[in-house]
């Protein structure tokens, strides 16, 4: 028999490449877009436009966080084996516009699934991606699974609500919820809200001349960067792991904005320096620290190693934009 799974946030960086992990694996898959999300389906065109995995062993239905009915409706009727939650307002500068939206929607819509998982069928795995945003004012140099949260924004308020409420109820209900604190993770997929992807996407402009600048915030802010790909891979195995459990995965190297923006530009034979210009508008309400990963755990329990640097993610991220101006 096929494993069957259900990907929340199918159209997303995280869930698509997900859907496309899950299909090189043969499972079904089952995928959930909401109706804001409709027209932005190009992470996985490719297989909504392929007629040998459309509705063959990839599945979409409507469904919504915020509403717990079309998510009962559908585990119910897909009844699968896992479940990976990649659904959320994943965006720190949002969460801050509107609070209680980015509240509802990251944290509360999954204490709904776990209710409908306890009710339903304990047997069904669960993956929760968590932020390292969650670790916001920490002054531990790295942080681990033990690392006691200091939220300072509403996007880690609600991951951290995240984290806590799969604890209880793995511990409580003795449901099957797996996850991992993921820090930073790129890719050609990422939104244009995000600094690296419109970082790429300006030089790429400015080097087309279809832009003169790039306006920036803190360029001096050190982030531990990944590629979002192989997090995906992780969290698979994550799941396949026989107790749940939760992991930090990330790279363990801090590098500054200043960096990435400075290989972009590098990349095209441009010096930054004369394309940037500082933003204090686009400076984050609150400080957080340098964030940086303590993987130990993951190393011992799932061998984890990744094979992409910080400069190979920019090669990758950089050729596919070039791409669009073939």
């Amino acid at each position: 028999m096929k494993k069957r799974a259900l990907v929340l946030g199918a159209t997303g960086q995280d869930g698509s490449y997900m859907v496309d992990l899950l299909l090189k694996k043969r499972y079904e898959v089952h995928g959930i877009y909401r109706k804001s999300s409709v027209g932005n389906t190009k992470n996985i065109d490719h297989l909504i436009n392929n007629p040998k995995i459309l509705n063959k062993s990839f599945f979409l239905h409507r469904g919504d966080l915020l509403d717990p009915g079309s998510l009962t409706s559908i585990i119910e009727n897909t009844n699968p084996n896992e479940i990976y939650n990649f659904a959320d307002q994943d965006h720190v500068g949002w969460s801050y516009e509107i609070p209680s939206y980015s509240f509802r929607a990251t944290a509360l819509s999954v204490i709904d699934i776990f209710e409908v998982l306890r009710k339903l069928n304990k047997k069904i795995k669960f993956f929760q991606p968590i932020s390292s945003n969650i670790f916001g004012e920490t002054k531990k140099i790295k942080q681990n699974e033990k690392t006691i949260p200091e939220p300072n924004s509403i996007y880690a308020l609600a991951k951290t609500t995240t984290l806590y409420a799969s604890r209880m109820y793995n511990k409580v209900y003795n449901l099957h919820i797996c996850g991992a604190i993921f820090f930073n993770h790129e890719s050609p997929k990422r939104n244009k809200d995000y600094v690296s992807k419109k970082i790429v996407q300006h030089a790429c402009e400015i080097y087309f001349k279809k832009r003169k600048f790039i306006y920036l915030g803190n360029i001096k802010s050190k982030i531990d960067w990944g590629y979002a790909k192989e997090y995906v891979d992780y969290s698979w195995r994550i799941m396949q792991q026989k107790k749940p459990d939760f992991y930090v995965i990330g790279s363990g190297k801090n590098y500054t904005v200043e960096y990435f923006l400075k290989k972009c530009f590098s990349y095209l034979g441009l010096n930054y320096r004369k394309y940037l210009k500082i933003d204090k508008k686009l400076f984050r309400p609150s400080k957080t620290r340098n964030l940086l990963a303590d993987t130990s755990k993951a190393k011992k329990d799932l061998n984890f190693k990744l094979k992409t640097d910080l400069d190979a993610l920019i090669k990758i991220m950089m050729d596919n934009e070039l791409k669009k101006y073939n």
